[in-house]
């Protein structure tokens, strides 16, 4: 009994050790850069880490690709449809397909065919017609968003694993405001947790919804946007509560007024943070993966940013300039950009 006593005595004081470990984030002070794919010709703002560990990309001229890390390997294609010189800045994938998403007029949505050729799953024409992102919330159900049409943002929604895909009414959407749409930088104005869908506007909005796209909120926040260049122009959440989103003005990057905003209670109001100090502007930010949200990169065309204390204040990397990135793990990422993709790691 005694014996007992010691072993459950010991128990407690091991998970009251535990309970009582603080986190403590990193302070990244450099970035190795390793480039792994180049084309001159091609603008990459659209990558996808696949459950493989494999990445995929598609970009301007109707060129897309794979890379295998392991045998450090590419395998690239072209899209051809009609005579049309197709630029994708939308991609997405399932555990079994890999989808890309044509911004402009036709707007063209690709998904894995069964014969290994990309086949076309919807096509949609008309004035204004212009998508900019594209994610899942799960193997069925997927969401694309796109500029205003009608007074309303496009939203097009699948439901079957991506083979067909429809249009969500503007009667079902909150009214846009004159001009609203998303911005095509990074493929990250749209982020899902579970059931739960945020959209990032170029009108400093952020559209809200709890049940998969069915029924719409909408939120105004105090992000800059004083001119049609300015807005939010990229959003991340590291769980259904605590979110960070970033944008600014790319004609003038180094603004750093009002360009980033921190939520804490699931996107119903938003607080500005970093107020006047860098970064500037900048097309994408993502959380570091298991890092419990205090750590994130935001990455543009002037470099790569690192905050440790969940956005408040940040710490320049890098001049090195990339449009979008995603995470391996919470040291590794792949960054995207003007003519290059590469492999960056992350070092304290």
């Amino acid at each position: 009994m005694k014996q007992f006593g010691f072993v459950f005595l010991l128990t407690l004081i091991i998970f009251s050790c535990k309970e009582k470990e603080v986190f403590v984030p990193r302070n990244f002070s450099s970035v190795e850069i390793k480039a792994i794919y180049s084309d001159s010709l091609l603008s990459i703002r659209a990558i996808e880490i696949l459950d493989d560990g494999s990445l995929a990309f598609a970009a301007n001229n109707g060129a897309f690709g794979l890379y295998n890390p392991l045998k450090d390997s590419w395998i690239t294609s072209k899209q051809e449809y009609d005579s049309l010189n197709i630029h994708f800045r939308a991609v997405a994938h399932t555990s079994t397909d890999f989808f890309m998403l044509s911004i402009d007029n036709p707007a063209l949505l690709f998904k894995t065919g069964d014969s290994g050729n990309m086949q076309l799953v919807y096509k949609e024409e008309g004035e204004g017609v212009f998508y900019d992102a594209m994610t899942f919330w799960n193997d069925q159900e997927g969401i694309a968003i796109g500029d205003g049409m009608n007074g309303c943002l496009s939203v097009i929604i699948t439901r079957d694993g991506g083979h067909t895909w429809k249009k969500i009414s503007c009667e079902n959407l909150p009214k846009a405001e004159e001009g609203e749409g998303a911005f095509a930088a990074s493929n990250t104005n749209i982020k899902t947790v579970g059931d739960k869908t945020w959209i990032a506007t170029t009108a400093g909005n952020i559209y809200f919804s709890e049940d998969k796209g069915i029924s719409w909120k909408v939120v105004k926040t105090p992000i800059v946007q004083k001119r049609n260049t300015e807005g939010i122009y990229s959003v991340d959440f590291n769980d259904d509560m605590n979110g960070f989103a970033i944008g600014g003005d790319y004609t003038s990057p180094e603004n750093n007024e009002a360009n980033k905003i921190v939520t804490h209670d699931g996107g119903k109001t938003w607080q500005l943070v970093a107020e006047n100090q860098n970064p500037g502007y900048r097309s994408c930010v993502k959380y570091l993966p298991n890092r419990k949200g205090k750590e994130l990169v935001a990455i543009g065309f002037k470099g790569i940013d690192f905050s440790n204390d969940a956005g408040y204040n940040w710490k320049h990397l890098s001049d090195e300039g990339f449009f979008t990135i995603r995470f391996l793990n919470d040291s590794v990422a792949y960054a995207a950009g003007s003519g290059r993709i590469s492999k960056l790691i992350f070092r304290e």
